[in-house]
């Protein structure tokens, strides 16, 4: 930092008022003549001047009076022009407002002073760039190594000398450490509090936080999301500085704004990986659900996940809420990691799944129970769950299948059936026990004889014979049938209830519903037939699809 009493240092020049003041940084030196030049100044500066526009003493004193209340680091006269000497009532208002003053004689030239000011300046932002440059590999290579926030918030911590936190873009905190001097809690509630009322105003600024425990040593910068554009909407994060002692210097605010970056880009990586990872996951469940994974290929893909020997499923479903699927995966996954259990987490159709290793059934049902607890906690709304014993691997789909119908079974059958009344069954002796709210294969009902068919090619011919006159004879219409069927059955019949889950008009289910009975023959305002199409329905999500190899041999022995 350069001081008025580093740039006269080795000059020939004379200090008449301000001795106290050399200490002052200098921003700049500037030279002008004008009366009033503060229009043009920001603060900082050391004016050179003849002084040729100041001939009385009351404009003397107002000059000097002028710069000081501006902010300016001092004045040098350049003496042998408009004025011999520097004029006394220059050097008596310096003196009072304690304003350096500097004489510069005629034998050296302004150039002089202001070559060494913009050398020594020059060379000090060098050294600032350098610093910052370091700094920010530091930050790369931290983002690089997936090291995480909490890395990036201690090496900013370091570089500052202060604290470093870490809040989302609606004040919850994300990461924090400090330097030497720890902070206070309620400081940073009071800054948390400040990040959610920005957020309540969609005020995206960055700002020195009001909080007196932290000013004026603080700042606060917004980390914008990577696709959103320049200064809209909430920021996806906020990075908040409060140095240790004094006030944040040139070189600390430049190494915030990329560690802004920095954070911005670790925030990018986790979404990423977050993303592949639910990708991941998504696509080897709907592959086990479906039955193309088995064997060793079964194994093998469901190895990183932690499980082999025995697994089970509990499955959830959030009700009336498509739109909560990746909700509702997040808090399943926190629910099991909270318990320490490993285990497959991802989506299929309008269910989110955990694959966790096999339990006992009343181990299990104790997990799912604490699972479904955790799950509605973070949700706000209790989800409905079934869970499917434990099985060994390769027949992962049918605890799937299992969890599913038992869940479906308890949704359509309505409050819980004789097992939640018997506490004998739940490990409670004769008294009653309380109702459990994760379904289970005690409620599968009618479902236990779906999933009790060892054959299936024989549930694949059967449910082909009711719903295969349907998908064949329509082509592509033939899928919009089939979902205004199930939603007909699924509502028992009800034309308004059933229009409403298709988003149609009741006189197009109408049409729809005779032509599905002019292309099967059935009559579905009789219970039997309904009930098989129901039957059919459910029995094509359970039979699993032929593998390809399976079905290159039927066509081969076909022909």
């Amino acid at each position: 930092m350069l001081t008025v009493r580093d740039l006269l240092r080795d000059l020939d020049v004379a200090v008449l008022a301000g001795e106290a003041n050399l200490d002052v940084p200098v921003r700049w030196v500037h030279i002008s003549e004008l009366a009033d030049p503060t229009p043009w100044l920001s603060g900082g500066e050391l004016l050179l001047t003849t002084g040729m526009g100041l001939e009385s003493a009351a404009d003397q004193r107002a000059f000097v009076h002028r710069l000081a209340d501006h902010g300016l680091a001092g004045l040098g006269l350049g003496v042998g022009f408009a004025h011999d000497r520097v004029p006394e009532a220059l050097v008596a208002a310096a003196a009072e407002r304690d304003f350096p003053l500097v004489e510069v004689p005629y034998d050296t030239p302004f150039i002089a002073v202001t070559e060494k000011a913009f050398t020594r300046l020059v060379n000090e932002q060098y050294a600032v760039l350098q610093r910052s440059i370091a700094a920010q590999e530091r930050l790369q290579r931290i983002v690089l190594s997936e090291r995480g926030l909490e890395a990036i918030a201690a090496a900013i911590a370091a570089l500052i000398g202060g604290a470093a936190l870490v809040f989302d873009g609606r004040g919850e905190p994300q990461a924090r450490h400090t330097f030497r001097r720890e902070l206070d809690d309620a400081a940073v509630q009071e800054v948390a509090a400040e990040l959610r009322e920005r957020a309540r105003r969609g005020d995206s600024r960055g700002f020195v936080p009001g909080s007196p425990r932290l000013a004026p040593h603080a700042l606060a910068l917004p980390v914008a999301a990577s696709d959103a554009p320049v200064g809209k909407g909430l920021p996806q994060a906020w990075l908040v500085a409060v140095k240790d002692a004094g006030g944040l210097s040139e070189f600390d605010r430049l190494v915030l704004h990329q560690s802004v970056t920095a954070v911005a880009l670790e925030l990018l990586r986790r979404r990423v990986a977050d993303s592949t990872e639910r990708r991941l996951a998504g696509d080897v469940l709907d592959e086990v659900v479906s039955g193309e994974l088995e064997g060793a290929e079964l194994a093998r893909r469901l190895e990183p996940f932690g499980l082999g020997g025995r697994v089970t499923a509990l499955v959830v479903q959030v009700p009336g809420s498509r739109g909560q699927a990746v909700a509702c995966e997040a808090a399943l996954g926190a629910a099991l990691r909270d318990e320490a259990v490993s285990g497959l987490v991802a989506t299929s159709g309008d269910s989110t799944c955990a694959l966790m290793p096999g339990f006992l059934d009343d181990e299990l049902f104790e997990l799912a129970e604490r699972l479904h607890a955790r799950v509605s906690e973070t949700l706000g709304a209790p989800p409905v769950a079934g869970a499917g014993r434990a099985v060994p691997l390769g027949r992962a789909r049918e605890t799937f299948h299992e969890a599913r119908c038992a869940l479906e079974a308890r949704t359509l059958g309505g409050p819980p059936g004789p097992a939640e009344a018997n506490g004998a069954a739940n490990g409670h002796g004769g008294g009653p026990a309380p109702a459990r709210r994760v379904a289970t294969f005690r409620d599968l009902g009618s479902f236990q004889l779906l999933l009790s068919l060892q054959d299936n090619d024989a549930l694949r011919l059967y449910c082909d014979s009711l719903l295969g006159p349907i998908e064949q004879g329509e082509g592509h219409y033939g899928g919009e049938l089939m979902r205004s069927l199930e939603a007909f059955i699924e509502s028992n019949g009800q034309w308004e209830a059933a229009a409403r889950r298709l988003y149609c008009h009741r006189h197009t289910l109408r049409y729809r519903i005779r032509k599905i009975e002019e292309l099967t023959g059935r009559d579905l305002s009789f219970a039997r037939d309904r009930i098989e199409f129901w039957l059919a329905l459910r029995g094509r999500e359970i039979a699993p699809r032929p593998s390809a190899q399976h079905r290159h041999h039927t066509t081969t022995s076909e022909v």
